[in-house]
């Protein structure tokens, strides 16, 4: 029987380096059409806006940590674009493959770049930006890691981060199980969707990551289809 009460370990197969192209084209077109489909990218979104509205700027620069093919920033890019918000967008990733993906399918956007390249091994005069985002990707970490990462994260953030992840759940697995089923076409995608979920975090898991930023603003909160939304900026 699976337990929800811990994070899972386990490492999903798409954190394999040595997937083909070919196959991580496909894992990330199920995975956008899950976040499509259930409207999480929205979490994001609304939360970019509700850090423009509160720290006004004539500019801003996003960086999207674990951006995998760019998806994220496509929205971000059309979303400040209707509202007027003038961005630069960055995406970051591990995966050259996925890079590759990201920058044939944001050709038409002037103001999204993307490099490869590990974010613990940055500082703030290389990777200097005003919000960072991580969505979906603070849960393949483990503890000590993510500790590290969320540091990190603040140490480059001028303003602030949001974090949108999963919920630890055992209805979301569920669900997935038969979301996955019907919309899914890759094995891969459905594998990992679980073990994202059994990887996921518990609100107070949030709480206990916010308490070793004591200096930051916290906004944590339960979201749409079993995410978390996780603000935090500086004060």
């Amino acid at each position: 029987m699976i337990s929800y009460k811990e994070r899972s370990s386990e490492v999903e197969l798409m954190d394999d380096l040595t997937l083909d192209q070919s196959q991580i084209k496909a894992v990330l077109a199920d995975i956008n059409k899950a976040n499509r489909l259930l409207g999480g990218n929205r979490i994001t979104l609304k939360a970019i806006q509700r850090l423009a509205n509160k720290f006004p700027r004539t500019k801003y620069r996003i960086v999207d940590m674990g951006c995998g093919d760019g998806s994220m920033l496509r929205e971000v890019a059309a979303f400040c674009a209707g509202l007027g918000i003038n961005v630069e967008l960055t995406g970051i990733d591990l995966n050259e493959k996925s890079l590759q993906i990201a920058r044939q399918k944001s050709k038409p956007y002037n103001n999204i770049s993307y490099f490869k390249g590990d974010i613990l091994d940055l500082n703030a005069q290389e990777l200097h930006c005003d919000i960072l985002l991580c969505t979906l990707t603070l849960h393949h970490f483990h503890e000590k890691e993510i500790e590290l990462f969320i540091t990190k994260f603040a140490e480059l953030a001028r303003i602030g981060v949001i974090v949108n992840d999963l919920e630890r759940n055992k209805i979301a697995y569920q669900l997935f199980k038969i979301f996955a089923a019907v919309f899914m076409k890759t094995e891969i995608a459905r594998q990992d969707g679980l073990t994202s979920i059994r990887s996921g975090f518990l609100k107070k898991d949030m709480i206990a990551y916010s308490e070793l930023l004591p200096n930051m603003k916290h906004h944590i909160s339960s979201r749409w289809a079993f995410r978390y939304e996780w603000s935090f900026w500086h004060t």
